[in-house]
């Protein structure tokens, strides 16, 4: 985990403004992710993990100027950005740390990431997922916008020759991007089948993939007690 927040914290500054060339589906991803975002309440708590820059928290607050916002990352430099974009925010709460060994007290009304849970080993990537359920109110909503693996090693293939040929198009700088592929070697992405099935077992329902653009996928449960 050192290692990936030293990473991040070397690009704290440019991280959003690279987001979009790194994400051929940025619009899509982000926008489908809010869009499932309905809770029953104008006054929802939200915990956004990995939270970074606050990209995510900030298209949510969006949705829910009134909510209460609990960011947590482990680079303390991607925080220092959130904190800037939220100054006027008084609702928001930062926590630099691991979310996955975190002890959280607090109940929420959705429980929210982007582009962070597959940093996660298989093991680790189950046991946040069990945590989440754990930390959501009763019809709470969970979901993981993230990287996935290829369902076959062709796929897989496919996936990522895509992404690299969209990247080195985007006119980022080179040393852009190849830190960008430097980055990608700490990835442990999941099969998208299997983290379906780990959010059925744990007792999520209505359990779905929103949205899915080669490796990029929208995932979805609720808590329904």
């Amino acid at each position: 985990m050192s290692e990936i927040r030293r990473n991040f914290d070397e690009i704290s500054e440019k991280y959003d403004e690279q987001r979009k060339k790194f994400i051929p589906c940025f619009d899509d991803f982000y926008g489908v992710s809010v869009s499932v975002a309905s809770v029953n309440t104008e006054t929802p708590k939200i915990l956004d993990v990995g939270a970074g820059t606050g990209l995510l928290s900030g298209f949510l607050m969006e949705k829910y100027p009134k909510a209460s916002f609990t960011l947590i990352d482990l680079s303390e430099k991607m925080l220092e950005i959130a904190k800037d974009r939220f100054r006027s925010s008084p609702n928001v709460k930062y926590i630099i740390g691991d979310y996955s060994k975190y002890g959280f007290v607090e109940e929420y009304d959705l429980v929210a990431s982007a582009l962070s849970i597959h940093h996660l080993e298989d093991n680790e990537k189950k046991d946040f997922y069990k945590k989440s359920y754990s930390l959501l109110k009763q019809s709470g909503i969970f979901i993981n916008a993230d990287l996935v693996y290829g369902e076959t090693p062709f796929i897989e293939n496919l996936n990522k020759t895509t992404w690299k040929q969209y990247i080195e198009g985007s006119g980022l700088p080179e040393e852009e991007i190849l830190a960008g592929y430097e980055r990608i070697k700490h990835d442990k992405e999941s099969k998208l089948d299997q983290q379906i099935d780990w959010l059925k077992e744990i007792g999520f329902c209505d359990v779905s993939c929103i949205y899915k653009f080669y490796n990029f996928a929208v995932m979805f449960g609720r808590k329904i007690v």
